[in-house]
């Protein structure tokens, strides 16, 4: 491993705490790609001598790494690069292909349920629509790489996009069959985010244990006169995913619950 085969790396006495400096070599080394996902480290004591610093500095600054999953302990085997989680941005509102496509991931979605039902009294509150209006839903299994990352329920007003499920929703962009098929583009949306727990047939579906930690992501979608035109119910692997927003002084706002 040619990180660990060059002299060792002299550390700064300094304002820069010296595990956050063995932190950032180790980082970088993995953004570059010259450490990479299945790489196993050397033990902690020869990292110890490579970067002349004591156990307590190499093991804090890899409890870091292992925080952010950039590394997985495994007791008896050693230290080890895993995948970089899957990052999404909360400011773009687009479709998931393009944003892993633009990301060098590959996307791929599996098509679950689709039917018209009578709106839930929640989805009618978000789609500001009368309780029982018909609505179109779609369950999909989002993708990337081969594996499983995202489980998608999507409800949208039956009477505004006639034969819509008449399209194969396992390939084509929704947010694209909108547009082009019923000049309807998405200008923007508000969303909640709140850890959960998943539960059985979540947990079968993404390929987790149940109870495992997950992030449960509502969206409500507007067109661009302003009106509500998709409720979104996502369920996100906690071990896949990082959501990024950038905040704008005064105008930023942080919504909890």
């Amino acid at each position: 491993m040619s990180v660990f085969t060059a002299r060792r790396v002299e550390l700064q006495q300094g304002p820069i705490p010296l595990h956050y400096q063995v932190y950032q070599h180790l980082r970088d080394a993995m953004d570059r790609g010259a450490l990479r996902p299945g790489d196993r480290l050397p033990g902690e004591r020869e990292l110890c001598e490579f970067y002349n610093c004591s156990l307590i500095t190499v093991r804090r600054a890899l409890d870091e790494l292992t925080r952010e999953r950039r590394l997985v302990r495994m007791r008896g085997r050693g230290t080890f690069v895993t995948e970089s989680p899957v990052e999404r941005n909360l400011q773009l509102l687009g479709s998931f292909t393009a944003e892993m496509h633009a990301a060098g991931l590959t996307p791929s979605s599996r098509l679950l349920s689709t039917s018209i039902d009578a709106a839930p009294r929640a989805v009618a509150e978000a789609l500001r629509v009368e309780a029982g209006t018909q609505t179109i839903y779609v369950e999909r299994l989002r993708l990337v790489d081969g594996e499983p990352l995202v489980l998608e329920q999507v409800h949208l007003p039956a009477a505004r996009f006639p034969g819509l499920l008449d399209a194969d929703l396992a390939h084509e962009s929704l947010y694209t069959l909108l547009a082009e098929r019923y000049d309807t583009r998405l200008d923007y949306a508000e969303e909640t985010i709140e850890p959960v727990g998943l539960g059985v047939r979540e947990a079968e579906l993404l390929d987790q244990k149940r109870g495992k930690p997950a992030l449960l992501i509502e969206l409500v979608a507007f067109d661009q006169f302003g009106r509500p035109v998709e409720h979104c119910r996502s369920v996100v692997r906690g071990d896949k995913a990082r959501y990024r927003v950038a905040a704008h002084g005064s105008r930023a706002e942080l919504h909890l619950r």
